[in-house]
């Protein structure tokens, strides 16, 4: 009887499982755009010449999609600070798909509630990075004021088509 029992069980789990693939027809494995190395520094040259252009010291941080770190570069006159500031608007850019402003915005508006997000740091300053209408990783600029370090950040952002 337990024999049985079990027989009866694996098939069960067994056809249950053919169905569910069947019917979804979903792909166990995704292809993805990733950043390359080359394609961060790409990032972090075209934010510091515009960075430079405006005699501006401050730290770039590019990241991977997941808000991984590729690249950071802290320029000579950016204050130390500055570095978890970048990577935080990076990471937040890069794991909502969205500009860090957004979060700064909504905070302004009242929605507190947004504090609360995690691994967000809620200031202007970080960018997602596209590639064929996806979000592939994100540049987070920090070290001046908010509408400079977005305005940093989307010149790197631009420099990968």
């Amino acid at each position: 009887m337990k024999l049985l029992t079990n027989f009866v069980g694996v098939a069960v789990f067994s056809a249950a499982a053919a169905v569910m693939t069947a019917q979804t027809n979903e792909p166990l494995a995704l292809d993805k755009k990733v950043l390359s190395l080359a394609a961060a520094r790409k990032i972090v040259a075209a934010s510091e010449a515009e960075a430079k252009a405006r005699r501006l010291g401050v730290v770039i941080v590019v990241v991977d999609d997941t808000g991984n770190i590729i690249q950071l570069t802290r320029m000579d006159a950016a204050q130390v600070a500055s570095v978890n500031v970048g990577i935080g608007k990076a990471r937040t850019a890069a794991i909502y798909r969205r500009p860090s402003k957004d979060f700064e915005e909504q905070i302004k508006n009242g929605r507190v509630a947004a504090l609360a997000l995690a691994d967000a740091t809620p200031l202007q300053g970080g960018v997602p990075v596209w590639i064929g209408g996806k979000v592939v990783g994100a540049v987070g600029v920090s070290g001046d004021s908010p509408q400079a370090d977005e305005e940093i950040a989307i010149a790197g952002a631009k420099a990968i088509p």
